[in-house]
Formats: C-alpha cells, sequence, structure tokens
C-alpha cells in the first residue's frame, strides 16, 4: 500500500471515529449528569479522550502523506508512533484526573442520589456503539498495519469493558439502593483507562526503538535467502519499521570470482525473495561480500543468534549448503 493510500486510510478511519465517538461522548455525559451517575460521566470523559485521539490521527494521516525531504528522508511515517505515544499521555492524565475526581466525591459527607434509568440506556447504547467501532478501527489497523489505529480499536475495546462494568455498577447500585457503588465504579473506570494508556505506551516503544513485533521475520528473511542460488551465508540482519512497513538490511557472501554484474544481479535476486516472503516492505539494502569473508559485526542478527534464542526454528533456519 502506497504512502497516499495509507493516509487516506487513516483520514477516513478519523472522521469516522471522531462522529461516533462524539456522539458517543456528548450522550453519556448529558446522561450521566441528568441521571446522576458519575460513572456514566466518567465513560463520557473516556470516549471525549477517543474524540481527541482520532483528532491525533486525523493530524498525523495527513503527515505522513508528504513527500520526503533532506531533513527527513525516510519520509514522516515515524509520526504515526509519536501520535501514539502522545496518545497513551492523554489516555493516563484523563484517567488520573477522573479518578480523583470520583475519589474526592466518594468522600464527600454529602447527600448521594440513586442514578435515574436515563444513565443505563446510554450505557447500553455506548456497548453496541463501540464495539462497532473498535471492530472496524481494528480491521483497519491490521490491513494497513497501523499501530495507531491498532491503539485506538484497544483503547475502544477496553471501553467496552468500561462500559459493562458501569452498567453492573447501575444496576447494582439500583438494585441495593446505594449510590456509593456508582462512585466506586467510577474509581475503577479511571484505574482501567490508566491500564490501557500504559499498555499503549509499552506497545508503541518497539517501532520507536528500531525493534520488530514479530521475530519470524527473521527468519522468513533466512528463508528468502536461501531459496536463491548462489547466494551464501546471510548474516548482520538489521529491520526496523517505519509506518509499520519493514526496512532490511542484511550481508549475503558470493562467490569471490563472480563479476559484479553477477554478484548485483544475486542480491536482486535475494531482494526480491525477500519481498516474496513479508508483507509490507519500504525497503531492503543487501551488501555482497566475497564467501568467506571474516569480519568482526557489531550490529545485526546471525543465523546462530535465531536458532539459540528459537531453537524450534532450528530445523527451519539451517543453511542450504548444510542440507
Amino acid at each position: 500500500m502506497s504512502g497516499k493510500e495509507r493516509s487516506a486510510t487513516l483520514l477516513k478511519a478519523a472522521f469516522i471515529g471522531i462522529g461516533g465517538n462524539a456522539f458517543l461522548a456528548a450522550f453519556k455525559i448529558f446522561a450521566g449528569f441528568y441521571a446522576g451517575s458519575y460513572a456514566v460521566v466518567g465513560d463520557g470523559i473516556d470516549s471525549t479522550a477517543d474524540v481527541a485521539s482520532f483528532f491525533l490521527t486525523l493530524f498525523t494521516a495527513r503527515l505522513i502523506a508528504r513527500p520526503a525531504t533532506l531533513k527527513f528522508p525516510y519520509g514522516f511515517s515515524k509520526a504515526e508512533n509519536i501520535a501514539t505515544k502522545a496518545l497513551s499521555f492523554l489516555l493516563f492524565f484523563a484517567g488520573f484526573q477522573f479518578m480523583l475526581s470520583a475519589l474526592l466525591r466518594l468522600i464527600d459527607p454529602g447527600v448521594h442520589e440513586v442514578p435515574g434509568n436515563l444513565a443505563m440506556v446510554a450505557t447500553g447504547v455506548s456497548i453496541a456503539g463501540k464495539l462497532l467501532l473498535a471492530a472496524y478501527q481494528a480491521r483497519l489497523g491490521r490491513r494497513i498495519n497501523s499501530d495507531l489505529l491498532i491503539a485506538n480499536a484497544r483503547n475502544m475495546q477496553g471501553d467496552v469493558l468500561i462500559s459493562v462494568g458501569v452498567l453492573l455498577g447501575l444496576i447494582l447500585t439500583v438494585v441495593f439502593q446505594a449510590p456509593l457503588l456508582d462512585l466506586i465504579v467510577a474509581l475503577l473506570v479511571g484505574a482501567w483507562i490508566i491500564r490501557i494508556a500504559f499498555r499503549i505506551f509499552m506497545e508503541s516503544n518497539v517501532e520507536l526503538m528500531d525493534g520488530v513485533n514479530d521475530p519470524e521475520v527473521f527468519l522468513k528473511i533466512f528463508q528468502a535467502v536461501d531459496s536463491v542460488e548462489h547466494a551464501h551465508n546471510p548474516h548482520r540482519i538489521r529491520t526496523r519499521q517505519i509506518g509499520g512497513r519493514y526496512i532490511i538490511a542484511l550481508d549475503i557472501e558470493v562467490e569471490p570470482s563472480l563479476r559484479v554484474d553477477e554478484a548485483h544481479h544475486i542480491a536482486r535476486e535475494v531482494e526480491h525473495a525477500i519481498r516474496s516472503q513479508i508483507d509490507q516492505v519500504f525497503d531492503i539494502l543487501v551488501h555482497v561480500e566475497p564467501l568467506g569473508n571474516a569480519e568482526e559485526e557489531v550490529t545485526g542478527i546471525t543465523r546462530q543468534g535465531v536458532k539459540e534464542a528459537y531453537p524450534q526454528w532450528a530445523n527451519d533456519t539451517s543453511e542450504k549448503d548444510e542440507e
């Protein structure tokens, strides 16, 4: 998928997310205040944070569509990771502030009232709406390999659990005529929002640190190189991701007697083989060395390193020359 297509998909997801969450947020906040349920108000505040997260998505979609510049020769796709990180901070502070407000109301010695039925209606509508939005965002996120959309989907899946908890709390509050239960549920809602924020924060670190979430990509690279005739000893493999797409660099060895054009042809065959094995590849750099070349390598992954880390792949990473 091209950068423009990816940007267009993010824009579409952002507009749908903004519209859906804005409606749910307004409805829940109004219903929560009208019916006297602080837990429902908190659920609405969480949806307001979702609206803000989709504005981040909207901004990011426009930014990553910009062409590469001298300052940013790889383009602007990593802005998506920065936006994901910003989303985690936004959710954390929203959850913390809400927990603090709920705690202050809980220790308030004033009279607390049992929430009205409108709070339950708003919560039921929220559950249905969030399920639809989460499924839509998750499907798009997987299709374009977008950390931001997947993070948004997980956040909304968490919102569904929050709303279910709020609904159960409301039912118990009405059944037992115990309004303090609503505030206790509100505290749990705030804690759940903070948990989701921390999870998003940690998961966004991988791409920002030039890591990969799926180590099987290395297995696929070895298998791709082994499928190319006259390509030997793939090593010093480095992979990282930009906007969900892989940048792959590796060294291979060829017979020293080959002409430059013949070695170049083998390198090109290796590149094509890797692209056939791995989806969403941004760029591949294949460095050619003479067979038997010995150098001290300080970066990258070797075949032996993969075998030691994942013994179950030992047979799958056996070099073709050993067979």
